[in-house]
């Protein structure tokens, strides 16, 4: 992974790491190496790296909780942006949460919960940043960002930083504007409801249960690994392809809920790129259907790695 960094980058990032590890940086806990793994502290910072980037015509990749990505054993050739400490701060106004796009999601949820605020509680188990969830409309248990969320504040490249109301945004199954055009997500507003704190804390405490009765949390995973297709469900169709178990090295398809691909300790991302494969092409045999993942692929996934 040869690529040049421009000089102008290393006087505005606040740390640049060559050769980082993404296992280290994926909740999958695999994959290949980034070329650079560089640290932008500020929102001026952001702005003037992705310029630099772009004008240098250096592949670059925004890396939030690294909770839906998955990075080829080859490795990632770019530049892989992490936001700084000054996009993790929230802070309240009145029934409002704004939140920088690197605030982990389930801190966010916490800090309503807090405040007596109600409407994030969904969010509570989420292990992705604001910015993430924003970017695909992230949802569990009957919620979705796009029920709180007010306004974003995003830097398209190129054409500055917007201000965006929800229906700007374009909120959809798994989808938002930033899945449409490039950008990364600065802040969010989130509108929420007052509420009685101990009825929030109860209905966090009971999804926290169901996660914890229905989902492999004791395993590396991206979370759910497919997207639901129209009609049914990924984990129903995949269980009913008889693929419960199935395995390709540490790779596996969770026996406790079959629309989780999970990495079981030294899984490879060949693995893992060879367990959704097989997946996809077993449940359109079986069904029909064709599953799409919500797992973003970086860097080379050959066919011939999807082969079992």
């Amino acid at each position: 992974m040869n690529i040049i960094l421009p000089e102008k980058l290393k006087e505005i990032c606040s740390d640049i790491v060559k050769d980082a590890p993404m296992r280290e940086h994926t909740t999958f806990g695999a994959g290949g190496n980034v070329a650079f793994l560089a640290t932008v502290g500020s929102e001026e910072a952001l702005v003037q790296a992705i310029d630099i980037l772009e004008e240098a015509q250096v592949s670059w990749f925004l890396l939030g909780n690294g909770s839906n990505i998955l990075v080829a054993d080859a490795g990632y050739s770019g530049v892989m942006l992490k936001l700084g400490a000054d996009f993790e701060k929230t802070e309240t106004e009145d029934n409002k949460i704004i939140a920088g796009g690197a605030a982990m999601l389930s801190r966010v949820a916490k800090k309503a919960e807090t405040e007596s605020l109600t409407g994030l509680e969904f969010a509570s188990g989420i292990p992705g940043t604001v910015g993430g969830a924003v970017t695909m409309n992230a949802g569990a248990y009957g919620g979705e960002m796009k029920d709180v969320v007010m306004s974003a504040r995003i830097y398209f490249p190129g054409k500055g930083v917007k201000t965006l109301t929800t229906e700007e945004l374009h909120f959809g199954y798994r989808h938002s504007v930033l899945k449409e055009e490039r950008g990364v997500l600065i802040s969010v507003v989130l509108s929420l409801q007052f509420g009685i704190k101990k009825d929030i804390i109860d209905k966090v405490a009971e999804l926290a249960r169901q996660r914890r009765e229905k989902q492999p949390l004791e395993y590396h995973s991206a979370g759910s690994t497919f997207k639901r297709p129209e009609g049914s469900f990924a984990g129903k169709l995949i269980m009913e392809a008889g693929l419960a178990g199935f395995s390709c090295g540490d790779a596996c398809v969770s026996e406790k809920h079959c629309g989780f691909v999970i990495n079981k300790g030294n899984a490879t991302a060949s693995d893992i790129y060879k367990v959704i494969k097989a997946v996809q092409e077993r449940v359109k045999e079986d069904s029909g259907y064709e599953l799409e993942p919500e797992v973003i692929l970086l860097g080379d996934f050959r066919e011939n790695d999807g082969r079992i």
